[in-house]
């Protein structure tokens, strides 16, 4: 196993974006997502995340597979979805960069990359000039039917990064579940890093 991590500037990542359409769309039928992808969505999506001033693509490789990635942005280029929740609490998106998400192979967990995906993303916002970095996690009922027994959420993971859980700041996103016939909106809570801490 040959493992290399590399981070792309906007359309330098498009090569790539068939191998990140599939990870997207395999990772994410997991619990808590449980997202039934669309591939021409996903073509979509990247292509419009590629043309974004200032995004990133951190994308892990075992040989010439692609085995993870993880995006990120500044917020100002983002969905009102994304923008609302923080100018209605008064923050400014201009000093945020906004992590779109981390997905990798189960096989490939555990290996410090969740940590250098974080790393990658941060390093860019910082060369941005940009104060905070944040993202939006899913959530889901405890006592939801897909929620696998063994099941452990990320919470510890990002607390030891450095970021700060803020559940007054929400949004909604919508896809379609697994087994649904039609899309859904879902509540997402925001975690928030001071990159100058």
């Amino acid at each position: 196993m040959t493992l290399t991590i590399q981070s792309f500037s906007g359309s330098d990542a498009a090569p790539f974006f068939n191998d990140l359409a599939r990870l997207r769309t395999t990772v994410f039928r997991a619990f808590p997502y449980l997202y039934e992808g669309n591939p021409d969505y996903e073509q979509t999506y990247l292509s419009t995340y590629a043309k974004s001033a200032g995004s990133v693509f951190v994308i892990a490789r075992d040989d010439d597979q692609v085995v993870g990635v993880a995006t990120g942005t500044p917020m100002a280029g983002e969905t009102d979805e994304v923008k609302r929740p923080f100018l209605e609490a008064g923050l400014d998106p201009q000093e945020f960069f906004y992590f779109g998400e981390s997905v990798l192979l189960p096989a490939y967990r555990g290996r410090g990359i969740g940590v250098a995906f974080f790393e990658g993303r941060e390093t860019q916002a910082t060369k941005l000039g940009l104060r905070y970095a944040t993202f939006c996690a899913v959530e889901r009922p405890h006592d939801h039917p897909r929620r696998p027994a063994d099941y452990v959420p990320l919470d510890s993971f990002w607390h030891k990064r450095g970021y700060t859980h803020h559940p007054e700041l929400r949004t909604t996103f919508t896809w379609r579940d697994l087994d649904a016939s039609v899309e859904s909106p879902k509540p997402l809570s925001f975690w928030i890093r001071d990159l100058t801490e």
